[in-house]
């Protein structure tokens, strides 16, 4: 069983050992073969498209953001209950499309949605990119009592944590410890402000659900 600290100082060693060249890098800027941590968001325009972003980081706590990007998609799904990954998986793969190294993804949502593993938008994630997800919710989902109680800052009001690819108990740790002061990690805080536009993204986006359009690091 990996602890938080544990995991966090180690992967974010490999990542400081491989991404020390600053030609070996990806098409979207990212570090090749870096271990890169990913929080990710999304947000629906009332044009009826949605926009995805993706905040990186060398280690699991997210203690610092080597880049961020957004993509967009063109239609959002319709909502059915229960089934929202539908409406999110589209726009969250196009955002994290073309990414090497990918170690960890947080979403906004749950992984399951039941003790019987009932599939939610971190599920699905899992299956897409083959990597340990964190669901990291606001609100309580009734049929997920097996979520994972935090409490983060000075705030009362816990976040429900569920995963998959890795124990929920260290889930919820990695999760109370993850960088920020406020109750919502400053990743997904961020990812939050990318997705609505309110921020700017250090890479420039991808424009297409197949990866292309991808550009290098601005600046």
């Amino acid at each position: 069983m990996i602890g938080p600290r544990s995991y966090g100082a180690a992967a974010g060693a490999r990542g400081a050992r491989r991404g020390c060249d600053d030609a070996d890098v990806t098409e979207d800027g990212s570090p090749r073969g870096a271990d890169v941590f990913g929080a990710v968001d999304v947000h629906y325009l009332g044009t009826g498209g949605a926009r995805a972003a993706l905040v990186a980081a060398p280690d699991a706590l997210f203690s610092t953001v080597i880049w961020s990007k957004t993509a967009m998609a063109a239609a959002a799904a319709p909502y059915r209950p229960a089934e929202f990954w539908r409406r999110e998986l589209p726009p969250v793969r196009a955002v994290c499309e073309g990414v090497t190294g990918l170690a960890l993804i947080v979403v906004d949502g749950y992984v399951d949605l039941s003790p019987a593993g009932q599939p939610g938008l971190g599920a699905h994630v899992h299956a897409e990119f083959g990597v340990p997800v964190i669901g990291v919710a606001k609100t309580v989902f009734r049929t997920a009592v097996h979520a994972a109680q935090v409490c983060r800052g000075r705030s009362a009001r816990p976040l429900f944590v569920t995963a998959i690819g890795m124990e929920r108990s260290d889930a919820a740790r990695l999760v109370a410890q993850m960088a920020g002061p406020y109750r919502i990690p400053d990743a997904l805080r961020l990812a939050d402000r990318l997705a609505r536009g309110l921020e700017s993204p250090t890479l420039t986006a991808a424009t297409s659900r197949d990866g292309t359009g991808i550009g290098a690091a601005n600046g």
